[in-house]
């Protein structure tokens, strides 16, 4: 997983206790997969899926009263039965926590965790001799819980069994079917205990996969709604700025003409707020029939002489909207940099172009914030853009629609 989905450990201490959207909430991965990211020890130890674990866990070890039982039976002793009482307890703790502890170590801590927990029933062969195979199933609960590859699971859990039978028909000196009891209950709840784990962890890895998405849209609405607004923004502002400056030089010579040009300025702010409130509700739609009215306004404002299509009908219905940003992002740099008398737009059944007799290309024009966030939304509807020296002597922004 990407380190930048990684929380911090404080968060991932703070999340091991959150209650999970669905599913048991244990943190449970495939061994190959590493440990979760929520499972930090000691915290998991006390995290909610832990607890749950605990309950079933609990409620298994009641068997483990008829292994006392057998103890106490076999000790010479109170004090021989006392201390195989405390190595019951012992087992019953490391049981109860090897599964939450499996689930923060990698493939190979997970087998030395079933290992330790192995090598304690060997503790209680004074009391129990071969009769030990009986708490085998723990630990094959406990390989089953660790999410091992299905190769090694099957390998470990099979040889627990396998042994177990060798075992017995040693002690017995003979076969039985009955002696295939044993075996069989190692082997059955084990692999129904290792099925059950992976579907945990198949639904902990779809929900890290619903939220690496949630994350990835979350980036993709912001870089929308950033790329939209710096667009009609600077669409905007430019043109505000073009005509205010316009309004200034004729307030003593043309007042008239300079009110006109003001109320326009008004009617362009108000413009621009509607269309960033639209934009940030996603309901802004761009036509190229818009765009170019605002193109022939802004250009004339900045004293720049437009050529603009008299018609639209060239470009595809589903390109229009895609041209209109075009000839919005075009117009508008050619107002800001250009210092162009002349500016052509052209449209063509798979093409747009602005042109300009400018200064033409500059070193920073391809890298400039508004050209990135016009070739990003070029590109993601499938359309290529270039820009260079235009056949006016000037900057010519193209797009292949």
């Amino acid at each position: 997983m990407d380190r930048a989905y990684l929380p911090s450990r404080d968060a991932r201490m703070e999340r091991a206790s959150e209650t999970r959207r669905f599913g048991p909430g244990w943190p449970v991965r495939a061994a190959a997969d590493g440990p979760d990211p929520i499972a930090v020890f000691p915290a998991v130890l006390w995290s909610r899926g832990s607890r749950s674990w605990y309950i079933g866990a609990v409620f298994s070890s009641l068997w483990m009263v008829s292994v006392g039982q057998a103890v106490i039976e076999a000790s010479p002793s109170a004090a021989s039965a006392t201390a195989g009482i405390l190595f019951v307890v012992l087992f019953n703790l490391a049981f109860l926590i090897a599964a939450p502890i499996a689930w923060t170590l990698g493939s190979r801590g997970r087998l030395i965790v079933c290992a330790a927990l192995l090598a304690l029933t060997f503790v209680l062969t004074p009391w129990l001799g071969w009769s030990i195979t009986g708490m085998w199933t723990y630990v094959g609960v406990i390989v089953g819980m660790a999410v091992l590859p299905w190769r090694t699971t099957w390998l470990v859990i099979g040889g627990l069994a396998a042994v177990d039978l060798a075992g017995e028909v040693a002690v017995a000196g003979a076969w039985d079917d009955s002696l295939l009891f044993g075996p069989a209950i190692i082997l059955s709840i084990s692999m129904m205990m290792a099925a059950f784990a992976r579907t945990i962890a198949a639904v902990n890895q779809l929900r890290a996969t619903q939220d690496r998405m949630a994350v990835l849209a979350a980036e993709r609405e912001r870089g929308r709604v950033a790329r939209d607004i710096h667009d009609i923004l600077g669409h905007s502002l430019t043109v505000i700025t073009v005509k205010t400056e316009l309004a200034g030089r004729l307030v003593d010579v043309d007042p008239a003409r300079a009110k006109a040009e003001i109320a326009e300025v008004e009617t362009l702010a108000r413009g621009a707020l509607a269309d960033v409130r639209a934009t940030v509700a996603g309901v802004r739609a761009v036509t190229i029939s818009g765009e170019l009215a605002a193109a022939g306004i802004a250009l004339s404002a900045a004293g720049i002489e437009a050529e603009l299509p008299g018609s639209t009908d060239l470009v595809p219905p589903d390109r229009r909207e895609l041209a209109g940003w075009v000839v919005r992002e075009g117009v508008t740099n050619v107002v800001r940099h250009s210092a162009a008398s002349r500016c052509r737009v052209t449209l063509e059944p798979h093409g747009v172009e602005v042109a300009d007799d400018g200064v033409g290309p500059l070193t920073s024009a391809s890298s400039s914030t508004g050209l990135t966030g016009l070739r990003e939304r070029v590109e993601s509807a499938g359309g290529r853009m270039t820009v260079g020296r235009s056949d006016l002597g000037g900057f010519s922004l193209r797009v292949a629609l």
